[in-house]
């Protein structure tokens, strides 16, 4: 079972994140259990996002304790409390302009990949809306869902602007797989 947690502030997109990957992994038959978890219900709080993804159904009905991935719209937001959900092994992908280095320094042992989500956003026109961006980005990190997959569920979902929305994702994707092909070299 793959558990993920997304963590972020409200009015970052957050929420809609954790939904769209849902609907993705679920396009590909895959089972699927989200939910969600508000700090106070106003703009700039925690919001925490939490997807487990399984090929056989899901029966637990906890939260998520040790989660195998983490994505964070927002770097203040990896602190304790987060970080206690993560193992060494859990890959962490967080929205940032710094670089690895930065995050090897400041976050020793854990796996992190930083995306300037913001940039990727504005690039296509979607402003500080970097949910499709980070959501491409997730998705080449822990190798799932397929980005065709998670393209479509896009297109499909998208309240606005879909086809920005869909290269914002594929610019995410890409971002991840040239660190990653950087870091295997």
């Amino acid at each position: 079972m793959l558990q993920i947690i997304i963590q972020g502030r409200g009015g970052q997109g957050a929420q809609t994140a954790g939904n769209l990957l849902a609907m993705a992994f679920f396009a590909q038959g895959r089972q699927v259990q989200s939910f969600a978890s508000y700090g106070g219900a106003r703009r700039g709080t925690p919001v925490s996002s939490y997807i487990r993804i399984d090929e056989r159904p899901i029966r637990a009905r906890c939260d998520i304790e040790q989660a195998d991935a983490i994505l964070c719209f927002d770097a203040s937001l990896l602190e304790a409390r987060l970080l206690g959900a993560a193992r060494p092994d859990t890959l962490i992908v967080v929205n940032s302009a710094h670089d690895s280095r930065h995050f090897a320094g400041a976050l020793p042992g854990y796996r992190v990949i930083p995306v300037d989500g913001l940039t990727l956003a504005r690039r296509h026109g979607l402003g500080r809306i970097v949910n499709s961006a980070l959501l491409g980005a997730f998705a080449r990190a822990i190798e799932a869902p397929a980005l065709e997959v998670l393209g479509r569920t896009l297109v499909e979902q998208a309240p606005k602007q879909p086809q920005q929305n869909l290269a914002a994702c594929e610019d995410g994707y890409r971002w991840v797989d040239a660190q990653m092909q950087r870091s295997a070299a």
